[in-house]
């Protein structure tokens, strides 16, 4: 099969407001997109990227669950031009869903990781060949755009999340907003919820006058060009960011998995959709042919409306930015790892201890800097850590000491060891690095000068594979309202 990748890339304020549209629906894609119809049909249909570029060092893999990266592109090429894609050399992706299936195939978390997230980028494979050297806390969407080729590099951003999460990905697709719009023609539109009127302007800023009505306030039902406009939709809505509109995006996914389900899943009824859907997708070898894609469908067929999830990645805006808050996104990782329900709070209710386990540090060798004019804090926190059995090597003050937040930095391979201190520093960083050596360095910031001082009881305590639960209160499911909590901010 032709190597057909999707875009990424960080330009272009109006073209991204269109992007995020085909992230969101391809997780339906991954819901139908192998049931019941002709096996050459729809392996003449499939695209596969190349595994090349997929990295050496991967997370272990998992015998419970499943996770399969989704990623929404808006390559400027073929049809996708017409509908917006403009021109361009490079492609562009937007707001990539982790997709986690538990073991049990009767529940499932889609969870979005925000375009503007900053997070590292790994060494990743260029279409020479050649490998490229790491990317320290840069944007998460860029890591499509490695190679900078009109199709994307949907390995590169494999890599980048399998780092960001500890989890390994099974399975990876992508798919372009040209498909889009075909695959909700294809079941006969979704139906969606507007908080307000929005008009031409709210669609194209530059617009030097509102323009006419495009969308009423309330409920109504959209297909092709027309869902496109609902999901890029920012300006005018919420706090008018790219994040904002999440929200809107994920009650889009979830009322088109709704609609699919309520005309039935059979041949039938999927046969459209899955031409429309093979057509637009490009996925990784292991999905490359009808009978493992059906295969995968038919392994989720029994996931019902309420136990399908939606939730974000903990963020919080840094500058124009997003920055992944640590150490609820490690929680996170870790709840879906040990392939545990979002809902930690029915679970600390039956026990509430059961949810929490004391940091260890042994064995993990610990420098710590000072990164503010505090005196006394790289003592401070070297303290809390060797109360926590970990070896401190040493403390310092930082050459920078203006640092606001905390930073964890570890070398190679120490990764989860990185987890685990961070987990005593609240909100820090956590990124790789050759200054740190074979061990790991804490820089302490101001966010943990100004932090109140834990109780001795509870400051070995953090979530040890329950995620925050918060999430679990904020989680959307497929059967919600379609016109409740449409929006960030």
């Amino acid at each position: 099969m032709a190597s057909r990748n999707r875009g990424t890339g960080t330009g272009g304020r109006g073209s991204r407001l269109r992007r995020t549209a085909v992230s969101a629906l391809s997780f339906l894609v991954l819901l139908v997109a192998g049931v019941g119809w002709g096996y050459l049909k729809l392996t003449g249909n499939i695209d596969t990227f190349s595994a090349d570029g997929i990295s050496g060092d991967r997370p272990p893999g998992s015998s419970g669950g499943q996770n399969v990266l989704v990623i929404g592109s808006d390559t400027r090429s073929g049809n996708n031009k017409g509908l917006g894609g403009g021109t361009g050399a490079v492609g562009r992706s937007d707001t990539v869903l982790l997709l986690h299936v538990y073991a049990d195939r009767k529940h499932a978390v889609a969870v979005s990781v925000p375009r503007d997230a900053m997070v590292d980028i790994p060494a990743c494979r260029k279409p020479d060949g050649s490998w490229t050297t790491p990317q320290r806390h840069s944007q998460f969407n860029g890591a499509f755009s490695v190679g900078e080729t009109v199709e994307g590099n949907p390995a590169c951003t494999q890599n980048t999340v399998e780092q960001l999460t500890g989890l390994r990905v099974d399975h990876t697709v992508v798919i372009d907003f040209a498909g889009f719009s075909a695959l909700t023609s294809a079941v006969d539109g979704v139906p969606v919820c507007l908080p307000k009127d929005v008009y031409q302007r709210d669609l194209n800023p530059k617009r030097p006058t509102r323009g006419s009505l495009v969308f009423a306030k309330g409920p109504q039902t959209v297909a092709g060009q027309r869902a496109l406009d609902y999901v890029r939709l920012r300006h005018g809505i919420g706090d008018g960011s790219d994040i904002g509109r999440i929200k809107r995006q994920q009650a889009f996914v979830a009322s088109l998995v709704k609609k699919v389900k309520s005309r039935g899943m059979n041949p039938t009824t999927l046969l459209p959709l899955a031409n429309a859907a093979t057509d637009a997708m490009t996925v990784d070898p292991g999905l490359g042919s009808a009978d493992k894609l059906l295969s995968f469908a038919l392994s989720m067929k029994n996931i019902d409306l309420h136990n399908t999830k939606f939730i974000t990645v903990p963020w919080r805006y840094e500058g124009e930015r997003v920055a992944v808050v640590e150490p609820d996104a490690d929680a996170l990782w870790a709840a879906l790892k040990a392939d545990r329900p979002l809902d930690a709070k029915a679970k600390e209710a039956a026990s509430p201890k059961a949810s929490q386990a004391a940091v260890s540090g042994k064995g993990v060798q610990v420098a710590v800097y000072n990164g503010t004019t505090v005196t006394g804090l790289a003592a401070k926190a070297a303290d809390l850590l060797r109360a926590h059995d970990f070896t401190v090597t040493g403390t310092a003050t930082a050459q920078d000491q203006t640092r606001s937040e905390t930073v964890v930095e570890y070398g190679p391979g120490l990764r989860e060891q990185a987890r685990t201190t961070a987990r005593l520093f609240p909100g820090a960083r956590i990124t790789e690095s050759t200054a740190a050596g074979n061990g790991i360095q804490v820089t302490v910031g101001q966010d943990y000068a100004a932090a109140p001082p834990a109780a001795p009881d509870t400051a070995s305590t953090a979530p040890a594979s329950d995620a925050p639960a918060d999430l679990a209160d904020e989680a959307r499911s497929a059967d919600d309202d379609p016109c409740s909590n449409l929006s960030y901010g």
